[in-house]
């Protein structure tokens, strides 16, 4: 549905973004992520069309979106970052003024609206006029306006920005369920959300793309993907600490907490497949047993997304303090 190949954006002497690509397809939830000013709402204004790239192309299904840019955003709908929107008018004037932009009359409009207001749970505020409405609802009705024609293509700056944790919950509800036929970019700074509602998830970071795959394959790059985190009585620090260092594949052991003989360790290995992590905690389960400790607990952890997030969007710089620090 949307191919971008090697696209770039130059403002004046500064590179907002620099030789991205990726594809989409239909079916698929794609989540944007980046640090502020990383490139994310240039590259979606850029496939909208609203932006020319300074190099490279963007094809709309099959749509040159510089060549053709009509038939393109035709097939798209568009929720800008701080989407404007008329404040005279009523939620449903804004709709009906909307639909008619995308070519709609009669009653094929009608149940357009009809459709957007009972998505989007604009219904109660459908006679009132947008400056009165809430952040909140403000923000579903510029979403709704996006999705009035049920278009294939869904392109979604910061869809959940404004909306207290219900409204949150319903939006991603909406997108995961438009998304099993559509296909949808949307960038979000919350990363629970890639975890929600995406099917596959791109950082992009001064510009560039850092990372791109599934939720749980960006997890696996994850320090803490596959770790155990064991906690064990009548133990010491110094003698866990030796035992579980020497066991084959583990690259570190830390002490998470130390309360007289009971100690919690978290120990880092090698190896991410299951059936590693599951010789490795028998392996301390073993030593617990002869070593006459009560094992307490003794669980896998699974990898964060946070975690890579910052690891691979973190300067330079920080990275040398961090790694000073540590």
């Amino acid at each position: 549905m949307i191919s971008v190949k090697g696209v770039s954006k130059l403002f004046g002497a500064k590179r907002a973004v620099d030789n991205v690509s990726f594809t989409l397809e239909r079916g698929e939830v794609l989540g944007f992520l980046g640090p502020n000013g990383a490139g994310k709402s240039t590259t979606m204004r850029m496939v909208t069309g609203y932006l020319p790239p300074t190099k490279g192309t963007i094809s709309v299904d099959g749509h040159d979106i510089v060549n053709t840019p009509l038939a393109a955003q035709r097939l798209m709908g568009y929720l800008p970052e701080n989407a404007p929107a008329y404040s005279d008018m009523s939620v449903l004037n804004f709709l009906n003024f909307a639909a008619e932009i995308r070519g709609m009359r009669g009653e094929n409009k009608k149940r357009a609206v009809d459709r957007a207001l009972e998505m989007c749970f604009l219904q109660p505020v459908r006679h009132q006029s947008i400056d009165t409405l809430s952040k909140g609802y403000r923000h579903r009705t510029c979403f709704a306006q996006s999705i009035i024609h049920d278009p294939d293509i869904l392109i979604l700056d910061e869809p959940t920005d404004g909306l207290d944790p219900n409204q949150k919950h319903e939006v991603r509800t909406l997108i995961r369920r438009m998304g099993e036929r559509k296909a949808i970019i949307f960038s979000t700074h919350i990363l629970e959300e890639v975890d929600a509602v995406c099917t596959r998830a791109i950082i992009i970071d001064q510009g560039k793309v850092v990372a791109n795959g599934t939720p749980e394959e960006l997890k696996s790059k994850s320090e803490l993907a596959g770790a155990l985190t064991v906690t064990l009585r009548k133990a010491t620090k110094d003698a866990v600490l030796q035992e579980l260092k020497a066991l084959s594949g583990v690259t570190k052991v830390i002490i998470l907490e130390e309360n007289g003989q009971t100690i919690t360790a978290r120990v880092f290995n090698k190896a991410q497949k299951q059936e590693k992590i599951a010789e490795l905690a028998e392996e301390i389960s073993s030593i617990a047993q002869k070593k006459n400790w009560s094992l307490q607990t003794l669980r896998a952890e699974e990898g964060r997304l946070d975690e890579v997030f910052r690891n691979i969007t973190i300067s330079e710089t920080q990275q040398q303090e961090k790694d000073r620090s540590e």
